[in-house]
């Protein structure tokens, strides 16, 4: 997709001289990173600075950059692996940035299962690069109803052992650990998921906030835009038991071309196969990540999508971006991500897509890629112990 219009409806001001600064911004899978990430975009562009997007995935065609580049942001997307494996195409991605869109502030947003960054990607960053960039401190976004039930505070669905170690190893991490989609949980529920997380973890830096209704972001935002990343010794990770459950997960990325002789919902039909696929999922008891699906009209001169979003099998698919006219056809990207075997998502999807086309007149949906997979072993380029003085 053409990025075709400024975030911030206004040209922005010149490069600031100095270093450019480098924030990351991880989380597990369905953490809401995505839309943090284009609340925070939006927010550095409206003060007049540049700002540079880096996306990243184990496999190709992502929902994520879709939907920032639709929104207007300079974006660059490495395919593959994490960051810790794909450390020079990371560096390679800010190059290309800097060429196209000279930034000030650069934004990566890492793979959802994806661990131990600090070691493998900021801290080598910093001794190889720090001429060139200052890394703010690292912050990870844990969804609050999926950490309830991570912390034992309530019941649900919920991954396995190995699978959790990657999650809580992304809290131990963190510099400051972001308990996002705020507005889910009343008071006594937020304060109760906030101290299990201190029990775990003492002396971590615990924020809430909201990027759906804007609650808390200034505070945060304040945080990882002035302060610097603390110089600490950086975690053990069991790359084993990391590798072992990575590969419990199932990854699937797909591309299709959706079209109809009259035109139809972009939205509805979005919101129909996010719900058959959800369907075929249950059955199969896969336990899902993340459900994400953009839909890119053919004929859109202003770049816009709809898309729509489901981070649990218990949960309802919601659109995040809409489109109000009906159109005749368009691309839809769809990435799944579940503990389950990745034939069990290829055929979900295969299914739930053509069962979405049947409920609209003359509507066809052609797959034009489908690659499902479980993630390789994390090799990291680099992995430095301390970050440098």
């Amino acid at each position: 997709m053409k990025n075709t219009k400024s975030p911030t409806g206004k040209k922005p001001g010149p490069r600031r001289r100095g270093k450019a600064r480098y924030i990351m911004i991880g989380g597990f899978l369905g953490a809401g990173k995505t839309t943090a990430v284009g609340r925070l975009a939006r927010r550095l562009s409206g003060q007049g600075l540049r700002v540079g997007l880096i996306t990243n995935d184990q496999g190709r065609n992502l929902v994520d950059t879709a939907m920032l580049r639709s929104q207007g942001f300079a974006t660059e997307e490495i395919p593959g692996g994490c960051f810790c494996c794909r450390f020079n195409s990371l560096v390679e991605a800010a190059q290309r940035l800097t060429a196209s869109a000279r930034p000030d502030v650069f934004i990566a947003e890492p793979v959802g299962s994806c661990t131990d960054l600090a070691a493998t990607v900021t801290y080598p960053l910093r001794r190889l690069y720090g001429d060139s960039f200052t890394v703010a401190p690292v912050s990870v976004l844990v969804d609050p109803v999926r950490a309830r039930r991570v912390f034992g505070l309530e019941t649900g669905g919920n991954f396995s052992e190995k699978v959790l170690y990657i999650y809580l190893k992304q809290i131990e991490e963190a510099d400051l650990v972001v308990i996002s989609k705020r507005d889910l949980l009343d008071e006594p529920k937020l304060e109760a998921l906030r101290d299990a997380i201190l029990a775990k973890f003492p002396g971590k830096e615990v924020l809430a906030v909201s990027a759906r209704e804007g609650a808390n972001l200034e505070t945060w935002f304040d945080r990882i835009a002035r302060g610097e990343q603390a110089a600490r010794t950086a975690m053990e990770v069991d790359y084993q038991v990391y590798a072992e459950g990575e590969a419990l997960l199932g990854w699937l990325n797909c591309t299709a071309q959706i079209a109809a002789r009259k035109p139809f919902p972009a939205d509805r039909f979005l919101e129909e196969a996010a719900r058959a696929i959800q369907e075929r999922l249950r059955k199969a008891k896969a336990q899902v990540a993340h459900l994400k699906m953009t839909f890119s009209p053919d004929a859109s001169p202003t770049g816009e999508i709809a898309a729509v979003s489901l981070v649990r099998n218990d949960f309802v698919p919601e659109l995040s971006f809409h489109l109000e006219d009906p159109v005749n056809s368009g691309q839809l990207i769809l990435n799944l991500r579940a503990e389950a075997a990745p034939d069990v998502l290829g055929t979900a999807a295969r299914e739930g897509l053509a069962a979405a086309a049947k409920r609209f007149p003359s509507l066809k949906a052609t797959l034009e890629h489908l690659e499902h997979f479980r993630p390789g072993k994390p090799t990291p380029t680099h992995r430095l112990k301390r970050l440098p003085a």
